[in-house]
């Protein structure tokens, strides 16, 4: 495949430039199996809305035809289980979780990884997202299976990482 060159000018990057060098949804890491994609994410409700509000040019237009975005703030309400499961950008930071081309944090590693590009820091986000399988066991633990009112929270976290929580 022939890399394609893509640029960012968004509220957070300005003339940000990077490849994808994968088709689409291919090629990914064999101990990286996200359960849902980012349009499925959008749609289902996460980050209260808020977090792709002005970076949609960057991302196929069918990502956004159902997604439950909230332009003016950020909305438990939209998310899939109607809880905040969020941390705030500045406590991310806080805690290094931010990689400098990816200001978003996790879910734009994850949009762009998904797109087709592929950097230095794959490999850390994969263990990120490995790391947070634990709470499924919690929830499988303390929970009986489809109760969405159990741990909401947890559950719309694991949402946020791309585990389909409905269904543990």
């Amino acid at each position: 495949m022939k890399p394609v060159r893509v640029v960012v000018n968004d509220l957070m990057q300005q003339n940000y430039v990077y490849f994808l060098t994968e088709p689409m949804r291919k090629n990914f890491h064999p101990e990286f199996c996200p359960e849902l994609t980012p349009k499925e994410m959008l749609e289902l409700g996460v980050f209260g809305g808020k977090y792709m509000t002005d970076c949609t040019k960057e991302f196929p237009a069918d990502w956004f035809t159902n997604a439950k975005l909230s332009p003016e703030r950020h909305d438990p309400a939209l998310n899939c289980f109607g809880v905040s499961a969020s941390q705030p950008l500045s406590s991310w930071q806080e805690k290094g979780w931010i990689y400098h081309e990816d200001p978003r944090g996790w879910f734009q590693w994850y949009c762009r990884y998904y797109m087709g590009r592929r950097c230095e820091d794959d490999a850390r986000q994969i263990k990120r997202w490995r790391a947070f399988r634990r709470h499924i066991a919690q929830v499988k633990r303390n929970c009986r299976a489809g109760d969405g009112n159990c741990r909401p929270r947890q559950r719309q976290a694991l949402l946020q990482w791309a585990y389909d929580s409905r269904s543990i």
